[in-house]
């Protein structure tokens, strides 16, 4: 007798090793597309908007492509709206889906220990608390007896570097051309409106304040780089004021190599 579990799928792709695109994501693209709009599309998913635009920018940095694409102002008033290449990972990831869901109804008529099975799928998708996850391939790599240095490129414009330990470059068996995870928290980047100084910090990325959010103890700053990336800083209010921090302000995001983790998928 075939085993009804009311058990339905929701399909969750990774790359290299962190959450890229999931049922909840694809809502939001789909609501996206719909209204043209971050804060309507968020309301009509049930997200935040703070969590609708933590998951564009996630979704965004990750792909080779931009998903979505956010305008300010223009003849058509701005707006936001889905690439065509955000319109067709939403087709094949619900094409996905629905073929997922098949084999899982499938797979269920055949597990007799079906929970345990379903408590290992949870194992697959743990999340990482790093606000900043970027994924970029390794053009330099320079080896030294302690530490190695490691260079990548995001894309055409955004680069980056990071430090790691010589034994870890070898258990993660770093090379150039391998494509790997690279993670910063909100609380290592360090802000500046100097677009043009050098500092001692080996990374700088550099574009414009795209929003800032501020509670009772600091501010979290996003700013928007080239190819629709982002950088998330969490700073003191007494910084947003120095700087003189708004939407549109010309900034960069400095941080050093040895705050950058790297991470790959076996």
């Amino acid at each position: 007798m075939k085993k009804v579990s009311g058990l339905k799928g929701r399909l969750l792709l990774e790359k290299n090793g962190a959450s890229f695109l999931g049922g909840r994501r694809v809502d939001l693209l789909e609501a996206v597309a719909e209204v043209g709009s971050i804060s309507a599309a968020a309301r009509a998913v049930g997200m935040s908007y703070k969590g609708a635009w933590d998951a564009i920018d996630a979704m965004n940095n990750q792909s080779e492509q931009p998903l979505v694409i956010c305008s300010v102002g223009g003849k058509d008033g701005g707006g936001t709206r889905l690439t065509e290449h955000g319109v067709q990972i939403v087709r094949l990831f619900r094409a996905g889906e629905a073929e997922y869901q098949r084999i899982l109804d499938a797979l269920i008529t055949g597990v007799d220990h079906f929970d345990a099975f379903q408590h290992m799928l949870r194992r697959f998708s743990m999340l990482t608390s790093a606000r900043n996850q970027f994924v970029g391939k390794i053009t330099k790599l320079t080896q030294g007896p302690v530490n190695a240095g490691v260079h990548l490129k995001l894309d055409k414009k955004n680069a980056l570097m990071a430090v790691v330990t010589s034994e870890s470059a070898a258990t993660l068996e770093l090379k150039v051309g391998l494509e790997v995870y690279a993670l910063i928290k909100a609380p290592s980047i360090i802000l500046t409106t100097d677009t043009s100084g050098k500092f001692s910090a080996e990374n700088r990325l550099c574009g414009r304040v795209a929003r800032i959010h501020q509670d009772e103890v600091n501010a979290e700053v996003r700013l928007a780089l080239d190819q629709e990336k982002t950088v998330i800083a969490t700073v003191t209010h007494e910084t947003v004021d120095k700087l003189q921090l708004a939407e549109g302000t010309p900034a960069c995001a400095l941080f050093a190599a040895s705050s950058v983790i790297l991470a790959l998928v076996q």
